[in-house]
């Protein structure tokens, strides 16, 4: 139970100084020197280059705190450290209690012996991760990432402090997470797991109760479970009689937890509670979610199928790729991470995968997925390097994976472990085989020991010996056919958008394309003459060598030259969406033999040009209003091939739609020149063609291919369930005319309304604000000629409140048309 609780102020200095400074826990050295302004903003403009010196060097913490005779008189009194990053010595009363060299572990040590009544201190030494790195790789070299520093296998932190290719080298100490001091009696709760066992008469619960006890006396165990409108508790208690307890339920009529989409998130609370006589000596609360969850591998006609298969039923899993949301981690908070899932479901994510080069995210990170519907494909942490599995080496991995496994395992959204990101791969490409000698020590790393402890630990959660793998032992780990699969010739090789149609993965979990963030998020880190993108400030917020070129690549081969540095930040986005949407639309169409599209990357931990969809400050991108119309669960999409077109549908739900496909083909201007439309049935859970439409004797020239387009839409009754456009050339021959946008504003008490006008076909219709950030309920879309759309912006998700003529005056406009002279 809490005693004392060490978060809040401390002291800090480098440990060659005199002077102290305040200092926050949770918090970090790179925070603090920046709260007490000691250094300038690490992410504003190069000043990334002076800040990494910081972590060359050693710095220290200390407070002091008052225990007083209740504290120590109870019979064991424990130091618990949530989060320590990373090499650090911690002292009680000059005393070393402690050696700490994982940031990704929780420590606990009994500290009864060292406390005294009155006043105590506590004094952490942190140790440069760099000066350790430096000097363990001239030991023996680790292979890693070029953009990182060397060596970053050897030390247990997030790999992506010390650089990757979308964020910066700044490899943070401290006290990042909750330090505390607790006491207990008699006893204690060690550990709580609950097992799921689903039959046709209701859920079988087993919840396994480890209890930790040093004393004769008698203790009771009693398990309450409420139901998620709180309407109804089963509850049993049992004698301590071993150190593990099986206490059974059973739970009729049971409400299942669904990803989002596809139903509704219940959860149940399930409360422990360690007694003696009328005394509670410990409890626990955290929330279950009822359902059944695994990835299904069986042979078929294509290979082996890799499939997320929730209460019986295999789905399409949608999302995106999450990294840390910060680099200064003490910036991070359940309010900026809520905010980020809550994007994920309003563009139709059923899915989230936290890659492996960054750290386990905080418990509410896992809440929000579980109350959201978002299923977490969960990496342990490793990425893209060597290490060496030395006894030592393994011990502290074993701790680490099980502190984590029983820490997140409960969570309803827990939908896989994954062993790490690119090794296997790397291995089995020769990247590395040349180089080093440690294939060995990857097989007994992760695919001996992590896979021996996800089954002892958490035998109902699937296990993935990496991404992208094929099932282990370097076979064809990046196989079209079984397993998952990472694609990256579209971007690095600049490939054409409509390779990914080339292409058929049973699970694509990474494909991505670059762009720039918005102009005013680019403000925050460059003075005016910064803003080029080849300028060394904007460079230096570039982390992927020369893809600034790539991006001018895509733009060149897509669109016009934009006419300023703005409409390139635009027109770079648009880029991004267009190729997303091409892999995505194609995949879904090919569902079954695909059964997943998880696009590189959700978000960004600092400012700059990235493969995200949100930037740093939370703001949507093109790409992110893109997803919402991709992965909707009704999607209709056109694949073209010259004047060929087939429309399809994908269906995502569990209902049957009896729909109609209706079509046009237009110009510009608005005038019809063929259409057609067509009953269709789609059943759940599928995708269908159509129809096939074939247009070369009415566009059998140039000038009509440059000055029409095809507008479709699938619907059922009168409500528009999906609608898309297809040009016959790339956008950049198109024949666009001025387009006149208009719009009128209207506001209801919980919402803004916007109704938007165009004279003549408009392409990627952007609204946004010069100063506030609001998501749209619909951005970046198509308008045919005489068309008006209605957007809304709900008040909440507004970053700061404005009234309507506050909102009239922020408001601006814009199409692919007005991006060139």
């Amino acid at each position: 139970m809490l005693l004392i609780d060490l978060n809040g102020k401390w002291q800090m200095k480098r440990v060659v100084e005199t002077d102290w400074i305040n200092a926050t826990v949770p918090g970090s050295v790179y925070s603090d020197l920046l709260n007490e302004g000691k250094i300038e903003d690490p992410f504003y403009r190069e000043n990334e280059n002076e800040a990494f010196k910081i972590s060359e060097h050693d710095y220290e913490y200390k407070r002091t705190f008052l225990v007083d005779e209740s504290v120590l008189s109870h019979e064991k009194v424990f130091l618990l450290c949530e989060g320590l990053d990373t090499i650090c010595e911690l002292f009680i009363n000059g005393k070393k209690v402690l050696d700490a060299c994982n940031m990704h572990r929780t420590y606990e040590v009994d500290v009864k012996e060292v406390l005294k009544e009155g006043t105590n201190e506590i004094h952490v030494l942190f140790r440069s991760p760099v000066a350790y790195l430096n000097k363990k790789q001239q030991e023996k070299p680790l292979l890693n990432p070029e953009h990182s520093v060397d060596g970053i296998g050897y030390l247990r932190k997030a790999h992506s402090m010390f650089g990757w290719d979308w964020g910066p080298k700044l490899p943070d100490m401290g006290i990042w997470r909750s330090i505390s001091i607790r006491g207990y009696d008699s006893g204690r709760i060690q550990d709580v797991y609950v097992l799921q066992n689903h039959e046709s008469s209701g859920v079988d619960l087993d919840v396994r109760v480890n209890v930790e006890g040093w004393s004769e006396n008698e203790m009771n165990i009693c398990v309450q479970i409420e139901s998620p409108d709180g309407g109804n508790v089963l509850e049993k208690t049992v004698s301590v009689t071993d150190t593990e307890h099986h206490i059974p339920f059973h739970i009729d009529n049971p409400q299942l937890w669904w990803p989002n989409n596809l139903g509704k998130q219940p959860l149940y609370t399930v409360k422990v509670f360690l007694s003696e006589s009328e005394k509670t000596l410990d409890e626990t609360t955290f929330r279950i979610g009822l359902r059944t969850m695994t990835v299904r591998r069986q042979p078929d006609e294509w290979g082996e199928s890799f499939e997320y298969v929730i209460n019986g039923v295999p789905i399409f899993a949608m999302g995106a790729n999450y990294i840390p949301e910060d680099n200064l981690l003490p910036r991070c908070s359940p309010e900026r991470t809520k905010r980020l899932i809550k994007s994920c479901v309003q563009a139709n994510f059923n899915t989230i995968r936290v890659w492996g080069g960054g750290y386990y995210p905080d418990d509410y990170f896992y809440d929000f997925c579980d109350e959201y519907g978002l299923i977490v494909w969960q990496d342990l942490m490793y990425s893209c390097s060597t290490y060496v599995f030395t006894e030592e080496f393994k011990e502290n991995i074993i701790q680490e994976t099980i502190d984590n496994m029983k820490r997140i395992r409960h969570h309803a959204s827990l939908g896989l472990w994954c062993g790490n990101n690119e090794m296997e791969t790397a291995w089995a490409e020769g990247v590395w085989d040349k180089k080093s000698d440690g294939k060995p020590d990857y097989i007994r790393q992760f695919e001996v020991c992590l896979p021996e402890i996800a089954k002892s630990i958490d035998p109902q959660t699937f296990y993935w010996p990496s991404s992208p793998s094929s099932g282990g032992y370097f076979a064809h780990p990046n196989s079209l056919n079984r397993g998952d699969t990472h694609y990256w010739g579209v971007w690095h090789n600049r490939q054409p958008f409509t390779d990914y149609r080339k292409l058929y993965p049973r699970f694509m979990s990474e494909f991505g394309l670059q762009s720039f963030p918005l102009l005013k998020t680019i403000k925050t880190f460059t003075l005016p003459e910064d803003r080029n993108i080849f300028s060394s400030v904007m460079e230096a917020h570039q982390k992927s060598g020369t893809s600034n070129g790539k991006i001018l690549h895509y733009i060149s081969e897509t669109f016009k030259m934009p006419k300023n540095f703005d409409m390139l930040l635009y027109v770079s986005q648009l880029i991004q969406a267009e190729g997303m949407r091409y892999g995505v639309e194609h995949w879904r169409r090919n569902r079954v033999r695909c059964m997943g599209a998880i696009y590189w990357q959700l978000n960004d931990c600092w400012p700059g040009a990235s493969w995200s969809s949100i930037d740093y400050f939370g703001r949507w991108k093109v790409l992110q209003y893109a997803a919402r119309r991709f992965y909707e669960p009704v999607h209709a999409s056109a694949c073209e091939d010259g004047t060929m077109v087939s429309l399809h549908v994908t269906n995502e739900t569990e209902k049957v739609l009896d729909g109609t496909m209706s079509w046009k083909l237009m110009t510009a201007d608005g005038i019809t020149l063929q259409e057609g439309e067509k009953k269709v049935l789609v059943e759940d859970f599928s995708s269908i063609e159509c129809v096939n439409l074939d247009f070369s004797n009415v566009l059998d020239t140039d000038e009509k291919k440059r000055s029409s387009y095809l507008a479709f839409c699938f619907s059922c009754g009168d409500l528009v369930k999906s609608e898309g456009t297809v040009l016959f050339v790339k956008p950049k021959h198109f024949i666009f005319t001025d387009q006149a946008l208009k719009i009128k504003t209207e506001e209801q008490k919980d919402r803004f309304i916007l109704h938007i006008t165009a004279d003549s076909f408009a392409k990627f219709v952007g609204l946004d604000l010069t100063d506030a950030d609001a998501v749209f309920s619909n951005n970046y879309f198509d308008m045919n000629a005489g068309e008006t759309k209605r957007v809304e912006i709900m008040k909440d998700d507004l970053s700061c409140p404005l009234s309507l003529a506050g909102l009239k005056d922020q408001l601006t406009i814009r199409s692919l048309y007005d991006s060139y002279e």
